[in-house]
C-alpha cells in the first residue's frame, strides 16, 4: 500500500441530538444529509464533503458504543475511518506489528466491511478501516 492508495473515508462524530447537529450542516452550509441508518445502537446520518463524509451518530441504546463515548467524553469526534485497498492485509499488518484491534476480523458496517483499531494503539484515536 502506498500513501496515495489510502483515503479518509469519513469522520465519525458522536452527538447527543442528531437534529440539532444537522442544523449547522443543512441550514448554515447548505449540505444535504443522507437518509438515516441505524448501526451499533446509533442513528447515523452522513454529510458529504467531496470524497469525505462526516457521519453524525446519535445513540439510540444506552449501552452502545456511541452512548458510552458520550457518557465518558461528551459529544465530539468519535473516530476516523480510513479506506484502504486491502482490509485483510491491513489487519494482518496490525496483528504482526502488535496493534491492538477491536475487531480481529472485518464485520459489516454501514457502507461495507469494517474493522476498528483500538485507540490505545493509535495515540488515543479510534480508527476504523474499510475497503
Amino acid at each position: 500500500m502506498t500513501v496515495s492508495d489510502a483515503r479518509v473515508a469519513h469522520i465519525g462524530v458522536a452527538v447527543a441530538n442528531l437534529e440539532e447537529a444537522l442544523s449547522f450542516y443543512r441550514d448554515v452550509l447548505g449540505l444535504q444529509p443522507s437518509t438515516p441508518v441505524t448501526s451499533d445502537g446509533a442513528d447515523i446520518v452522513s454529510v458529504r464533503f467531496g470524497e469525505v463524509a462526516v457521519e453524525l451518530m446519535e445513540p439510540k441504546t444506552p449501552d452502545g458504543p456511541v452512548a458510552r463515548f458520550i457518557a465518558r467524553r461528551g459529544s465530539g469526534i468519535h473516530h476516523i475511518c480510513y479506506r484502504v485497498p486491502d482490509l485483510e492485509r491491513a489487519l494482518e499488518e496490525c496483528r504482526k506489528q502488535g496493534y491492538q484491534l477491536v475487531d480481529a476480523v472485518p464485520r459489516q458496517g454501514v457502507e461495507g466491511r469494517v474493522a476498528f483499531v483500538h485507540p490505545k494503539a493509535t495515540g488515543g484515536i479510534l480508527l476504523e478501516l474499510t475497503e
